[in-house]
């Protein structure tokens, strides 16, 4: 609790004065902690995005879409049903005749392409890959929404932290500018003490108007994800000091990262392209039957035939095709062991910062933290004894006032790092995690 730092002798402020200051800081406070009314959790939040969402239906119908697609491909063409009239004579004593010419004949008859079980079962994969594909680009979409609605709502609990711890010094300055009012008035103090703690004062209402202003900022931002329910007031954090056990074998196992599961998965696409490819150099025959009636004094005729494209220029169209549906696996192949790399990298970094960061702050709560505070104590204990300066006093306030702000800048640090790895892997967000040591 802060002791206003007046000199033994000094006129004490009122005590309804401390009283009011005190009230102040608890209605300000209050939208930030009263129990009545309902709060956000970041597990509500999270649900409320994953609902809001419309990147995820389009993935969903995108993977509905090929697996339709991969029913029909794997289905033989329709027969084509073929009706004609043959050898009409247009002139002679038969003109226009159906009948009394020989040759002349009513066909009708059916054709049916014949394609190879091995090209339709190709055809048909084609589309399961594309079909997996769409579902690792949900894993993926889903992996962000989560990652950028978590952070969102860390950095808001952490700009509404920033106003709190604002607001207490704000209090304290504000008794710091009433004793030193106080004492300069007895003649205990300078009148430089009363400026100097003006100004310290009047540093922080600056301070407390950017963070209101981050607070706005941070509340839009977390509506793009959650909607209205971000003008909720946040629930309690959740615990930052684990991660996925999946997070830390990511190196054994890198196709549990989403990007990198999709890009597998586009490299299988690629494969059953150039599969196709290869089989299509092989032509699909057709196969016809027909039935031509004649004149009532000849006989009917039947008729079967069977139909063979000719590939003749198989190396510049056929084998040109098949080598472009390679260079592309070789290229999506590239790709993906270089995102590989970039992923994993990634990953590790941020592990490795967010482990560091997890010392940092059992540091500041060690050592720097009590460290500031004795420093104040001790810089009010020299002032009330009168052989100290309110100076020392408002320097040793805005020390610890800037330790405990970095303190929070470093946690809300950790806590993006945290959100990064904790929603990177979304089918394993379930998973044991590991307490790190």
């Amino acid at each position: 609790m802060f002791h206003p730092p007046w000199p033994h002798g000094a006129r004490r402020v009122p005590v309804y004065c401390r009283l009011a200051a005190l009230l102040v800081l608890g209605v300000a406070l209050l939208p930030l902690a009263s129990p009545a009314q309902s709060t956000l959790t970041l597990d509500q939040a999270l649900q409320l995005a994953q609902n809001r969402s419309r990147q995820l239906p389009v993935q969903e119908a995108a993977a509905t879409t090929a697996r339709e697609m991969a029913v029909a491909a794997g289905q033989r063409p329709d027969p084509t049903l073929k009706v004609g009239l043959n050898n009409l004579p247009l002139d002679g004593p038969d003109r226009l005749s159906l009948t009394r010419d020989f040759m002349t004949m009513r066909s009708v008859g059916v054709m049916q392409e014949i394609t190879r079980g091995d090209k339709l079962a190709a055809r048909s994969a084609r589309f399961d890959r594309e079909a997996e594909a769409a579902e690792a680009a949900r894993a993926v979409a889903l992996a962000h929404l989560r990652r950028d609605t978590a952070m969102a709502w860390l950095e808001r609990h952490f700009q509404e932290r920033v106003v709190e711890l604002l607001q207490r010094q704000r209090t304290e300055a504000g008794l710091q500018v009433e004793a030193a009012d106080a004492a300069y008035r007895s003649g205990r103090g300078a009148q430089a003490d009363v400026f100097a703690a003006r100004v310290a004062a009047a540093l922080i209402d600056d301070r407390l108007r950017l963070a209101a202003q981050q607070v706005e900022a941070t509340t839009i931002r977390l509506a793009r994800w959650v909607g209205p329910d971000a003008q909720q007031p946040l629930g309690e954090r959740p615990s930052l000091t684990t991660v996925p056990a999946a997070v830390h074998d990511l190196d054994a196992h890198p196709s549990q990262h989403p990007e990198i599961a999709l890009l597998a998965r586009q490299q299988t696409i690629a494969q059953a392209d150039a599969d196709l490819a290869r089989l299509n150099q092989r032509p699909d025959w057709s196969v016809e039957l027909m039935l031509s009636q004649r004149g009532p004094a000849y006989a009917n005729m039947v008729s079967v035939g069977v139909s063979i494209p000719l590939q003749i220029d198989t190396r510049n169209r056929l084998d040109r095709e098949l080598a472009a549906r390679l260079a592309v696996v070789e290229q999506v192949r590239a790709q993906h062991e270089e995102a590989t790399r970039e992923h994993l990298t990634e990953t590790r970094l941020r592990l490795v910062a967010w482990q560091g960061n997890q010392a940092r702050l059992a540091h500041y709560d060690r050592t720097l933290m009590p460290l500031t505070t004795e420093r104040t104590q001790a810089a009010l204990a020299t002032y009330r004894g009168g052989s100290g300066s309110l100076g020392a006093v408002l320097e040793a306030r805005r020390l610890e006032i800037d330790t405990r702000m970095d303190r929070l800048r470093l946690d809300m640090e950790t806590a993006a790092l945290w959100a990064q790895l904790h929603y990177l892997i979304p089918a394993e967000r379930n998973a044991a995690a590991v307490t790190e040591q």
